[in-house]
């Protein structure tokens, strides 16, 4: 009788792991070229957004700069700067105007990219396509310091182009640059004007994705280009517009810190005044970096709780990041 040699589990656990390897290793080289490209993206993402999370430990401590992070003294209690932030006289004030701000550019940034991608989309003149999309998504490359030259232009108190046409029709000038009653919208308008040709981009190479024979049974059925859009071009976008809700979720408590510091003044602070902001003057300025750190991340803490729940709640519908 024949002795039985197989082998035991563990022998074919390091051959199966082999294999696995060889497998991996055999796909990366047949595939180099990509991972080549990939490259310059992965390392980004490490040097500037993993490798500073070493950093967040200052939350914790006494941080000063000549004892440097690991020199410093841990803080008794743990929390002790989340706390003094919280019983801050500035709390409710900062995190009111970062709420209101990133929920209106939320709620209007996000429509007008989707119906101009729709119009374009819809659109048989190419040449005047090309145009509107040239001009609608330039905006996206000019810096806020250009943007708030423009906004300058239009909206000063003195000699702006706007105040300029109400003096001529007989009213007074308006502070739009400097009232709390306008700064928002200021804010919130040119957000939306920037982005707004970027955004449609995305939207249109969705489009782009969706089976032309779908129009094509829906012609033929007599379905009118309303109904298209309706029942084939919004469904067939509509992953994209939760993945772009879901990662601007994520950002909900940033506001735009290069916008608002670009544009705001000492005159809108009540309504103008955001955590960046805040933690710009209290990190940088006064050099209390412990504060700031903890305060960044508190933002990020609400920030994946947000995207987190977000993609649960995407997910009951069928759609979902991960």
């Amino acid at each position: 009788m024949e002795a039985n040699y197989s082998l035991s589990p563990e022998p074919r656990l390091q051959q199966a792991s082999q294999k696995n390897r060889k497998t991996v290793l055999r796909a990366v080289w047949r595939f180099k070229a990509f991972y080549l490209m990939l490259l310059p993206g992965v390392l980004y993402f490490i040097i500037f957004r993993y490798l500073p999370m070493y950093g967040v430990i200052i939350a914790f401590k006494n941080y000063t700069i000549m004892d440097g992070i690991m020199g410093s003294a841990w803080v008794n209690p743990w929390y002790k700067h989340f706390q003094e932030f919280y019983q801050s006289p500035y709390f409710g004030q900062l995190l009111s105007n970062t709420l209101l701000i990133s929920c209106y550019k939320l709620i209007w940034g996000t429509l007008p990219p989707i119906l101009l991608a729709l119009l374009l989309n819809e659109c048989r003149v190419r040449w005047l396509k090309s145009i509107v999309q040239t001009l609608t998504y330039m905006p996206h490359f000019l810096s806020w310091v250009i943007i708030f030259g423009i906004l300058l232009t239009l909206f000063s108190q003195n000699g702006g182009l706007i105040n300029r046409w109400i003096g001529e029709l007989g009213g007074t000038s308006i502070p739009f640059l400097t009232s709390t009653d306008y700064f928002r919208s200021i804010l919130v308008g040119s957000e939306v004007w920037q982005n707004l040709g970027w955004g449609a981009i995305i939207y249109l190479a969705a489009m782009a994705s969706i089976d032309p024979t779908l129009y094509e049974a829906a012609k033929v059925d007599g379905a009118s280009r309303l109904r298209m859009i309706w029942h084939i071009t919004v469904p067939g976008i509509r992953s994209i517009m939760i993945l772009m809700f879901i990662l601007k979720l994520g950002h909900l408590l940033d506001a735009g810190f290069d916008q608002i510091y670009i544009l705001y003044n000492i005159q809108v602070y009540p309504v103008a005044d955001i955590l960046d902001t805040w933690v710009y003057r209290t990190g940088l300025q006064q050099l209390n970096f412990s504060l700031a750190s903890a305060v960044g991340l508190f933002k990020s803490i609400i920030g994946l709780t947000l995207v987190l729940g977000a993609n649960r709640l995407a997910k009951k519908w069928g759609e979902g990041i991960w």
